[in-house]
């Protein structure tokens, strides 16, 4: 006959369990998400009818996140390079308002990748505290079990 102690521990480690399972799909979903994304060619270039320059696409938050992905997963490749030189070597727009425009956008795709990284250390510490805690439980299930096989 099982205790009620035995019981909410058995609860625990499989809500643990189910968090860390839960935790890894949603990681896998969003891989697959960004590698299917990277694969489809993005060649959207807003037209701008005061110069006559061709605008490269900014990276995304979700392409700059598959990047840092892929730069930390693959020891072997090549650095990749997060920003166009394109993007850096385009000259500055003649008109003011535009420059202060593009300046706002860099400045708010760099706040959300600010963001995102804070976020994603986040998730790594929760992850890790997880992790600590499920080894712990099984530590102490152990102990149990041990306990129960020497009386």
């Amino acid at each position: 006959m099982m205790s009620t102690y035995q019981t909410e521990n058995s609860k625990l480690l499989w809500m643990i369990i189910g968090g860390i399972s839960v935790v890894v799909v949603l990681f896998l979903a969003v891989q697959w998400f960004l590698a299917q994304k990277d694969q489809q060619p993005t060649t959207s270039t807003p037209a701008q009818p005061v110069a006559e320059k061709t605008v490269a696409p900014v990276p995304t938050e979700a392409t700059a996140t598959a990047e840092e992905v892929t730069t930390a997963s693959s020891d072997v490749a090549a650095p990749i390079q997060l920003v166009e030189e394109s993007i850096v070597k385009s000259p500055l727009p003649a008109n003011d308002s535009l420059a202060k425009e593009e300046i706002a956008k860099l400045d708010d795709i760099h706040q959300q990748l600010q963001d995102q990284q804070h976020d994603l250390k986040q998730q790594n510490s929760d992850v890790d505290t997880l992790l600590k805690l499920k080894e712990d439980q099984i530590k102490l299930l152990e102990a149990q079990i041990a306990a129960q096989n020497h009386s």
